[in-house]
């Protein structure tokens, strides 16, 4: 279980206030012209609520009026129609908020989604295999959505306040005393809910991690990409016990704060209720000795009435509001994650073409927090041209090692070199864009078949005969032939009329990606793991054929495979072990050789 945080104090809450204004810019940079309308009615609407209570009690008096002098009754439908011409233009104002509201708060959701998007790319790849950060993630990941009820709430504030300062005019005219009783009332229930949404928050958070445990159990316990093995081996009680052991514990969490909530709230808003009342009845007191008119004890309990509701709403939507800038605060750490590999200002364009190739000195990498070198003290030379297969047993560094070359991941000691130049010196973007990369655990996009393979270089995403033709190279035009639909088939079961693939055709689809770019480094991490011996074979020959001139980097436990390879780099524990040609590494009947004669007599 998590180490709970202690809850935030008053200060902490308040401070998240600051997250306001850069709020706002998003909402002002979404759209200018209806959030300028927005305020403009919003403005509008908050005098109506004085109007309509002075109207009224003008109506009143009128009434009581014509009742002893049986005058005429102009003044009185003059009234009426004004009164009624408020309430009309109320309604309308307030239709208008709500649309802006909803039209407003979904672009903002979808601005902030995507800009969450394109953040998270720039990220390292190592960030994502940390738990703290999927952590943040996952806590800004919820933040684009429902900000709409924020803005609405923040300009509601607004609106609310000034219409208080129109109604608290008309108190103090008559009584101060009422607007001191009204800030009494208010108080005890505004800090009580100041206090339970600070615990709240602080209950929110510190469950991250388990809440999204709770989200994976629910993902794999109802998905179709595990749903074989949830019923081959019975794993559905094990899932819902163990779901409903984590939740059970996060609602028993939840009720206690719940509880405590509702009863402290309950007597809060009693104190606030008993004030109001003594307010009401010194009005009365006031209106039966004949110091006011009938009238004025409608408008003036009416204003008080709305001052009180108003005044509970603001407090209590302070108190929201400084909940929900707390919860934002999640989306502005998280915009506010840097990126440590990034290109240099000034970054240098890769040569083309490569005319030395790749130099490892000395290069030694760990994962951040570990206290293992997953590669160390590696130094070889990948010459330009070269097709270089990658041996080892799992863990050996095989795909940390790729990782490092396409600048995935950046040494932690030693250095890569491209042409002599350290690769930190080159533009990051156009290094990447020169290596075509494919890996083992590649993604099943639920996309056409036409997109799925335009991935590997998506600017080509409308360009039909490189993608059929990347399809060809890669045999996945012998998939597609046979599918409905053929290059705008959906593939995956996701979505209607989707069709499922086997693991060797999606391999083929994904193999597609990475003829897609005409790339000088071309990079085959295990990708043909789910073809049989004879396919995977077909599958590198051809890749050799179509990649003279190219330096590649192959990955494949098959040893018939790599055999093609013009040099074979052996690792173990992240160091190598031995290097050489096919030939050259039976001939030294070391670890390779005796690896080879063990896999060739599982095939006789």
């Amino acid at each position: 279980m998590a180490q709970r945080k202690e809850k935030l104090s008053y200060r902490q809450q308040f401070s998240a206030l600051k997250n306001l204004p850069r709020f706002f810019r998003m909402i002002w940079d979404t759209s200018p012209p209806m959030t300028v309308a927005n305020a403009l009615l919003r403005l509008l609407k908050s005098a109506i609520p004085l109007l309509l209570l002075y109207i009224g009690k003008e109506i009143i008096d009128e009434v009581i009026h014509l009742i002893s002098t049986h005058g005429a009754q102009q003044r009185l439908w003059t009234l009426v129609a004004i009164e009624f011409g408020l309430a009309i233009i109320s309604e309308l104002i307030s239709r208008a908020i709500t649309l802006l509201d909803s039209l407003l708060g979904d672009l903002l959701s979808n601005i902030s989604s995507e800009k969450l998007i394109r953040h998270a790319a720039q990220l390292d790849l190592y960030q994502f295999e940390d738990p703290t950060f999927y952590d943040k993630l996952e806590r800004a990941r919820r933040q684009t959505i429902g900000r709409a009820t924020l803005m609405s709430m923040v300009l509601t504030q607004l609106q609310d306040f000034i219409s208080i300062l129109f109604l608290g005019a008309g108190l103090v005219v008559f009584n101060p005393w009422l607007i001191l009783i009204l800030i009494v009332a208010v108080i005890p229930s505004f800090l009580g809910e100041t206090h339970f949404n600070q615990r709240t928050y602080s209950l929110t958070t510190s469950w991250t991690p388990e809440r999204r445990e709770l989200d994976y159990l629910r993902y794999i316990g109802a998905s179709d990409e595990t749903a074989k093995e949830v019923k081959i081996f019975n794993l559905a009680d094990f899932l819902a016990n163990r779901f409903s052991q984590l939740s059970h514990k996060y609602y028993l969490a939840n009720r206690k704060l719940a509880v405590s909530r509702a009863a402290w709230g309950s007597f809060l808003s009693a104190l606030g209720t008993l004030s109001y009342y003594g307010a009401y009845v010194f009005i009365l007191l006031q209106t039966v000795g004949g110091l006011i008119t009938i009238g004025t004890l409608t408008f003036l309990a009416g204003s008080f009435e709305r001052l009180r509701n108003m005044l509970q709403g603001i407090m209590g939507r302070f108190s929201s509001i400084a909940e929900q800038a707390l919860y934002l605060q999640d989306l502005f750490d998280f915009f506010e994650i840097e990126p440590q590999i990034k290109s240099k200002a000034g970054g240098l364009p890769i040569p083309e073409p490569i005319k030395q190739g790749f130099v490892f000195q000395n290069v030694s990498f760990k994962y951040p927090g570990s206290e293992r070198w997953a590669i160390r003290h590696l130094s070889f030379h990948l010459t330009a041209g070269e097709k270089l297969a990658l041996v080892g047993e799992n863990g050996a560094g095989k795909t940390t090692l790729v990782k490092l070359l396409a600048r995935l991941y950046e040494p932690t000691e030693g250095k890569i070199l491209l042409d002599g130049i350290d690769i930190r010196e080159y533009d990051l973007a156009k290094l990447r864009n020169s290596i075509g990369i494919i890996f083992q655990d590649y993604i099943r996009f639920q996309m056409k078949a036409a997109d799925n393979i335009a991935i590997g270089n998506i600017g080509q995403i409308e360009e039909r005969p490189i993608i059929q033709d990347a399809a060809r190279k890669s045999l996945a035009d012998t998939v597609i032939e046979l599918l409905p639909d053929r290059y705008d088939q959906v593939l995956g079961k996701r979505f209607a009329n989707g069709v499922e693939l086997s693991g060797g055709q999606w391999q083929k689809i994904a193999l597609a990606r990475a003829y897609m770019r005409d790339a000088q480094l071309l990079i085959l991490d295990e990708p043909t793991s789910a073809l049989d011996a004879r396919a995977e074979h077909e599958v590198f020959l051809r890749f050799s054929e179509l990649i003279t001139g190219k330096t590649a980097v192959l990955i494949s436990h098959r040893f018939s495979t790599v055999r093609m390879a013009d040099r074979i780099l052996f690792l173990e524990n992240g160091m190598m072990k031995e290097m050489g040609s096919h030939e050259e590494l039976i001939e030294k009947a070391g670890m390779y050789a005796e690896l080879f004669r063990l896999q060739a007599k599982g095939y006789q």
